[in-house]
């Protein structure tokens, strides 16, 4: 099991979906890699499939859940749609409708390319939902759909705050004594992200933020789904950068670019939005890879962000 991942025996899921639904599931199944936090298995429910997801999401964590499989899923968003939640034990679990396919990840290069095009469009149509008036704020999302944050810069800087508690990166300055984790280029870079923060502060969209090729589902031919968000409101760049790499040989980027002002809607002062993405995607990553032990992905991409602008 990884860090704070759920040990979750097959018996266990039967006997919460027993309890559930009041009829024993069929094909329950676990999920090979499934994350470093979350416990899943697959399922049949009267001739639907479903997915159920144990982990150790704080209180409410499932109502933001269900806040946003509700908001991206009936405005045409392949996202699944939430079907119920509770609790066994210390954890707590939800289910979903379950999409078909699989990650687009595992697709062979050639299948990658061919599905640009709707992989461009796909994240688009989530990217550009229409967010309730009443909601305000931005930074993480919370369960009555508002943002933690008044600011994205208010919010950068306390997600990137040394005197965290109770959260995934309580006491992360440590990692600067037992890990790779290096405090000059950090700091180096952290100046950098504060600089381009200006160019991505006004914006404020739904934004997956782990919107990466494990999270995108296919069948290989189109993209059929896209799962398990960590929402924030901010500039939905931030999910272009983390999708960048995921089709060889192309610029994911650019693809992105060409279908804003395709369909109206040009991504005004894109370079330096781009930029800024990355440096925020990129910290967050440096400080994982470190803490997870990951020192080959960790001084990947430690020298791609020290390649990037420092300004525009």
């Amino acid at each position: 099991m990884g860090p704070n991942k759920p040990d979750i025996s097959i018996t266990t899921v039967q006997t919460v979906l027993q309890q559930h639904w009041g009829c024993p599931a069929q094909e329950v199944s676990a999920v090979g890699e499934n994350g470093n936090f979350s416990t899943v298995y697959y399922f049949t429910m009267k001739g639907s499939e479903y997915v159920i997801l144990f982990n150790q999401a704080e209180e409410g964590g499932y109502l933001r859940e269900q806040y946003i499989a509700d908001l991206l899923s009936t405005q045409g968003v392949r996202y699944p749609k939430m079907i119920g939640q509770g609790t066994v034990g210390r954890y707590r679990y939800c289910i979903s409708e379950r999409i078909p396919g699989n990650v687009l990840a595992d697709c062979l290069p050639e299948q990658k390319v061919n599905m640009l095009s709707d992989l461009v469009q796909s994240i688009t149509v989530m990217n550009q939902v229409r967010l309730p008036e009443t909601t305000t704020g931005f930074g993480a999302v919370r369960e009555d759909g508002n943002g933690d944050f008044p600011s994205w810069l208010d919010y950068i800087q306390t997600f990137f705050a040394e005197d965290q508690t109770g959260t995934f990166w309580e006491n992360w300055h440590d990692l600067f004594h037992t890990t790779c984790l290096e405090r000059d280029v950090f700091n180096e870079c952290f100046g950098r992200l504060l600089t381009f923060s200006k160019y991505n502060a006004p914006y404020r969209h739904f934004v997956h933020n782990d919107c990466h090729a494990w999270n995108i589902l296919s069948d290989g031919r189109r993209i059929t789904g896209i799962i398990d968000s960590n929402p924030l409101y901010g500039d939905f760049l931030i999910d272009i950068a983390t999708i960048e790499d995921a089709i060889p040989g192309r610029d994911v980027a650019e693809a992105f670019r060409i279908h804003a002002e395709q369909i109206g809607k040009p991504i005004h002062n894109f370079e330096a939005r781009l930029t800024g993405a990355r440096y925020f995607k990129g910290l967050d990553g440096m400080r994982f890879y470190a803490k997870m032990g990951y020192t080959d992905a960790y001084a990947e991409l430690r020298d791609s962000l020290l390649a990037l602008p420092t300004e525009f």
